[in-house]
């Protein structure tokens, strides 16, 4: 075991994020997230009976988000005609603040199927069994410099 890892990130997760770069992207998926089909080309990590809010929690704890874009941040936009509750998203806003100092500012939103094509780019996909809609997440890593990490 080791001190100051999140006890929600398992060993392979912790292998993951340390072996992403600068610019690699990861999905923080729902329950109703494609994680499988769409991250055929990635590592899917199964983190069954978590939601998105305390996965990004833990994951933000210890990878910085790419300070060198705006927008590190891109969330599944509502569709159109949909009234899905997103309220879930002021959650990981105030997430974003605690542990980045960002907010909804940093976060560009990505239509459902732009979405599905830049969540095949990611190095690592994160399923939980979250059940809001529209809940999912890619966050873009950053680099540990001076004073930061």
């Amino acid at each position: 075991m080791l001190k100051g890892i999140p006890k929600i990130i398992p060993p392979l997760l912790l292998k993951l994020l340390s072996e992403m770069g600068h610019g690699d992207t990861l999905v923080i998926a729902d329950g109703n997230f494609p994680s499988e089909s769409v991250g055929k080309g990635s590592a899917v990590v199964r983190l069954d009976g978590h939601g998105v809010p305390e996965v990004l929690d833990a994951v933000i704890s210890l990878m910085p988000l790419d300070q060198y874009v705006e927008q590190p941040v891109a969330l599944m936009e509502r569709c159109p005609g949909d009234d899905a509750d997103i309220s879930i998203w002021q959650t990981y806003y105030e997430i974003l603040k605690r542990h980045e100092g960002r907010g909804p500012e940093d976060c560009r939103l990505l239509e459902r199927f732009e979405f599905y094509e830049e969540a095949k780019k990611a190095y690592c996909i994160i399923a939980t069994t979250e059940k809001s809609q529209y809940a999912n997440l890619i966050l873009k890593k950053g680099c540990i410099i001076e004073g930061n990490g």
